[in-house]
């Protein structure tokens, strides 16, 4: 059974044909349409704020001028709102606007003058001349959405009735405190009578219908977006999942990263042959892969095209965090996107592996002094535990995370207990039977283990991960394991080459800034107690599209990883999709 993503029905040269359209255009629409929609609000609410040259409303009824002014009022929002998706090369956001702007064109003749008319025009004539630059479909939605919009537009609209007042507080009757501002304001939105009035029966009326107007609006919009069919967020089905476990029983032991594309905040889209995929999440506008893609390496290209097309179709920026040296050759040949250098991957040999020698005498003295006070170590795979001893040792590991949020997205499972995950492996450090440290490990092919969570008590005995390590190499054989891999060290060359003697001046100084990055992200840290186990370091690479991606790819990379946590408002009866499962009690 295939999916039904895995292909799109567009050529390939139509993906690089869109790719290398004129990027300015988008850009530059919804610089524009905003504008227009603040010269609109600003317009609106006030009414004297510059001087007509061609004006027409002492020609027309007040109650028709005003109505024209608050429809303006209503459209210059809706421009607001609508300029982001325009910068998008969103097709649906380009027909409301064109439309809006045909509005607004009739609009500020009726109540102002011509010159914004002439400019309103000339924007309209400039997105119907481009109108093949805006393509893209609408992006995956929840119902999340219209909450969300609802408080802004209720805040807005409360501070764009605020601003009215302030600006026309020399038409007011008399001084007036914020409190019964805020509190006319917050009247007029629902239709009731607050305590403010203007001394002009036409402002009274104005802002009556003004304040009228923005509350019908806000709860329009509203309505319209919790009641439309919602989307849902982007997740494995299980029929991908079983897919992508088939691809991973044969081609798994290519890319130590493999297992973690089973995340269940992740979307996969397939080969024409399905004998390979690419999951991927969407985080502000960017379409994020992790890791080779999955499955026949003959099969890549078809699954990167694919790719490609989603991306193309969506206006998503395309990019890879944390693919191998093959990976990154193919995405770059197959696409035209470019490729840096992101880190090394700290690779074990299970079997060379040894505490003997100098090199290793810090790792060898640090075990011994854990081993002396009392610590035991116990490795065993997932199969091995019952249900609730899973479920403690996962609330206990959350309990020590450093942050209220769980990191990871490319190197992380972000969850224990499932079925299907039976080889994982677990390693817990134990002392009088009290639990203080835990390593989780998630099966690389047949023969490897890939670190997925490093999690001990603070107030133990420092050394424990190493500890850990150390058992868990040891214990490699009875399970079946020759390699394991460890913590990914972010731009790790450029760390180990800044510290030798001879290093020039742009090394040292790009060394000096991994420095003080490392005071909030765990780069030299990290680095360094990969080093101490002696690994074979495989690099990693990032690719994107241009350098002019690669500050908004990155901080998409930084929100899925959860470097970068935007404040959410959980409500009563409202649910967000889980982003990992626990195992039942």
């Amino acid at each position: 059974m295939e999916s039904k993503r895995e292909t799109s029905g567009r050529p390939e040269n139509d993906v690089q044909e869109r790719r290398r359209q004129r990027r300015w255009v988008p850009a530059l629409a919804g610089w524009l349409t905003f504008l227009v929609g603040l010269h609109d609000v600003l317009g609106a609410l006030m009414p004297e704020w510059h001087r007509r040259m061609v004006r027409v409303d002492e020609f027309v009824p007040g109650s028709v001028n005003n109505a024209a002014r608050t429809a303006t009022l209503i459209a210059g929002l809706l421009f607001l709102l609508l300029s982001h998706g325009l910068r998008r090369r969103k097709r649906r956001a380009w027909r409301a606007v064109v439309v809006l702007l045909a509005f607004t064109v009739f609009s500020h003749i009726v109540k102002d003058f011509a010159i914004s008319a002439l400019v309103a025009a000339a924007v309209l004539a400039a997105l119907i001349y481009f109108r093949g630059e805006f393509y893209a479909t609408g992006d995956p939605r929840t119902r999340w959405r219209a909450l969300w919009v609802g408080l802004f537009l209720a805040a807005f609209s409360v501070a764009l009735g605020l601003l009215f007042i302030t600006l026309n507080s020399r038409g007011l009757d008399h001084h007036y405190s914020f409190g019964e501002r805020l509190e006319h304001v917050a009247a007029g939105l629902v239709g009731a009578t607050g305590p403010v009035t203007f001394v002009s029966d036409r402002k009274n009326d104005l802002f009556s219908l003004i304040l009228g107007s923005l509350g019908l609006f806000t709860g329009l919009v509203t309505a319209f977006l919790f009641l439309r069919p919602a989307e849902p967020a982007p997740s494995l089905s299980a029929d991908d999942e079983e897919r992508i476990r088939g691809l991973l029983g044969r081609h798994g032991a290519r890319d130590s990263l493999g297992y973690f594309s089973l995340r269940r905040d992740k979307s996969v889209i397939w080969s024409p042959t399905g004998k390979a995929c690419v999951t991927y999440r969407v985080v502000s506008g960017v379409m994020l892969a992790g890791g080779d893609p999955i499955g026949d390496p003959e099969a890549w290209p078809g699954a990167i095209q694919a790719f490609l097309e989603e991306a193309a179709a969506h206006a998503w920026a395309p990019a890879v965090m944390g693919c191998s040296e093959l990976g990154a050759e193919i995405w770059c040949r197959e696409s035209g996107l470019s490729a840096l250098e992101l880190g090394d991957e700290a690779i074990v040999d299970a079997a060379e592996f040894s505490l003997d020698g100098r090199t290793m005498r810090n790792v060898r003295q640090m075990v011994n002094r854990v081993g002396r006070q009392g610590y035991v170590a116990e490795i065993r795979r997932e199969k091995d535990y019952a249900p609730e001893e899973l479920r403690a040792l996962w609330e206990r590991a959350g309990a020590w995370r450093g942050t209220d949020n769980e990191r990871g997205f490319s190197m992380a499972l972000g969850r224990v207990g499932e079925p299907g995950d039976e080889e994982c492996v677990f390693a817990t450090a134990t002392k009088d039977g009290e639990l203080h440290a835990i390593l989780h490990f998630v099966p690389w092919g047949t023969d490897g283990l890939s670190l997925d969570l490093m999690r001990r008590d603070r107030s133990a005995q420092p050394g424990l991960n190493d500890f850990l390590i150390v058992e868990a190499l040891k214990a490699a054989p009875d399970l079946g394991v020759k390699r394991v891999s460890l913590n990914f060290a972010v731009f790790r060359a450029a760390l180990a080459r800044g510290e030798r003697i001879g290093a020039g001046p742009v090394l040292k100084a790009w060394r000096g800034l991994l420095v003080f990055l490392s005071r909030w992200f765990q780069i030299e840290s990290l680095y360094k107690f990969n080093a101490k186990f002696q690994p074979v370091w495989q690099p990693r690479f990032f690719v994107y599209p241009s350098l002019n991606d690669a500050p908004r790819i990155a901080l998409a990379a930084l929100e899925a990883e959860a470097f970068i946590a935007w404040p959410r408002l959980r409500l009563p009866g409202l649910k967000r999709p889980p982003r990992r499962a626990l195992p039942a009690p």
